[in-house]
């Protein structure tokens, strides 16, 4: 079972969650996972930008009551 790290970034808008969530996978081991949980809506566009550039999986993105939790697997190749 990989390792799961959370963010909890509720409260914070741009930049925080993905300069957050940038931070975390550059401490992390390939294969581990991330959960970034975040109630800024442009966290809905930010993170899959930062998956896209960083090469890493976004395994789900699910909301509940207005908060949404990224779950993010950082791939191969990675630290």
């Amino acid at each position: 079972m990989s390792k799961v790290r959370r963010v909890d970034v509720l409260g914070f808008y741009c930049p925080v969650p993905v300069h957050e969530a940038r931070r975390a996978l550059n401490e992390m081991k390939e294969g581990e996972i991330l959960e970034v949980i975040s109630d800024d809506p442009e966290t809905l566009h930010d993170i899959p930008a930062l998956v896209a550039r960083l090469n890493i999986t976004l395994e789900s993105v699910t909301e509940n009551a207005g908060e949404f939790t990224f779950r993010l697997k950082n791939s191969e190749g990675k630290k």
